[in-house]
C-alpha cells in the first residue's frame, strides 16, 4: 500500500525522474515525491525531450516499491497517473478533461500533460518504479511542432471565461493524493478491475473512429473500451482486436484525438 507522501521541491533539476532514481538506489522509501520549478533535461516517451519552461509547468515524480506487482503490470501505472491528473484538474480548476488512450489528458482536443513511467529490475522483479508527470499550467505558447495539439491550465481557464490561474503547488498535491487513492485500488488486484469503469467514462476515444498505425499494418477501427490490463479494445468490421500500448500509435481520424 502507498501510505505516506513525502514532498520535496527544487528550483532546478536535470530530471525529476533521474533524481528519484538516484534516491531509490540510495535506499529512499516509497512515497518520495520530487518536484521542480524547471528541468534542464526532462524526458518524454521514446527518448523524446519534454519541455519544462521555468516555473510555467509542473514537473514531478514519485518513487514506488511495487513488491505486489509483476513486471507485466508495472506499465499500467501510467494509466493510474493519467486518471490522477484528470481528477486533480477537475478538483482544483474545474477542468473536465478526457483521456486519450492510454495516458494523454486532453481538453478541447488538445494535450495538457505528459507521463513517463520507468522501472529498474532486480532478481527478475521490479526493484523500484518512478512515475514522472509534466503538466502545462501557465504556458501561453508552445514550440511550432506541437502548438496545434498543446494547451495549458491557464489557457483553458481563459477559454472557459475564467480570470483564475492554476496553482502549480495545489495541482501537484492533488495529483499525488488522487494517485495514492487509485494506486491502492490498483495493487489489490494488480490490474484495472477496480478502475476500468471510471477510466472508460473519461476515455476520449470511446465510440470514436481511430486509426491504428503499426509498422506492418495500419487500419481504421472504432474504439470500444479497455481490458483489465489497460489494453485498448477496438472493433474493425465486426471483429474485436486488442491494442497494446507501445506497440502501435492510435490517432483520431479527424484530429489529434
Amino acid at each position: 500500500m502507498l501510505k505516506e507522501l513525502n514532498f520535496e521541491y527544487y528550483d532546478t533539476v536535470d530530471s525529476t525522474n533521474e533524481r528519484i532514481k538516484e534516491r531509490a538506489r540510495a535506499g529512499a522509501s516509497q512515497g518520495l515525491i520530487i518536484s521542480a520549478g524547471t528541468q534542464t533535461a526532462g524526458k518524454g516517451r521514446i527518448g523524446r525531450k519534454w519541455e519544462s519552461p521555468s516555473h510555467d509547468s509542473i514537473s514531478t515524480s514519485i518513487l514506488l516499491h511495487p513488491k505486489e506487482l509483476t513486471l507485466e503490470s508495472v506499465p499500467t501505472i501510467t494509466i493510474i497517473a493519467a486518471m490522477a491528473v484528470r481528477k486533480a484538474l477537475e478538483i482544483t480548476c474545474g477542468l473536465e478533461g478526457l483521456i486519450k488512450w492510454p495516458n494523454d489528458i486532453v481538453l478541447d482536443g488538445k494535450k495538457i500533460c505528459g507521463i513517463l513511467t520507468e522501472m529498474e529490475i532486480k532478481d527478475g522483479k521490479p526493484w523500484y518504479v518512478t512515475c514522472g508527470i509534466g503538466v502545462n499550467v501557465h504556458n501561453t505558447s508552445f514550440p511550432e511542432e506541437i502548438a496545434f495539439k498543446a494547451t495549458s491550465v491557464d489557457l483553458q481557464l481563459r477559454h472557459n471565461g475564467s480570470t483564475k490561474k492554476g496553482s502549480r503547488k495545489e495541482i501537484t498535491h492533488a495529483i499525488w493524493q488522487c494517485f495514492r487513492d487509485y494506486y491502492n485500488i490498483f495493487i489489490k488486484t494488480g490490474d484495472l478491475a477496480g478502475l476500468k469503469e471510471e477510466y472508460e467514462r473519461h476515455l476520449a476515444n470511446r465510440g470514436e473512429r481511430v486509426r491504428i498505425e503499426a509498422q506492418a499494418d495500419s487500419y481504421e477501427a472504432t474504439a470500444v473500451g479497455i481490458t483489465h490490463r489497460g489494453e485498448l479494445i477496438v472493433n474493425t468490421q465486426g471483429e474485436e482486436r486488442i491494442i497494446r500500448a507501445g506497440e502501435v500509435s492510435v490517432r483520431g481520424i479527424y484530429g489529434y484525438v
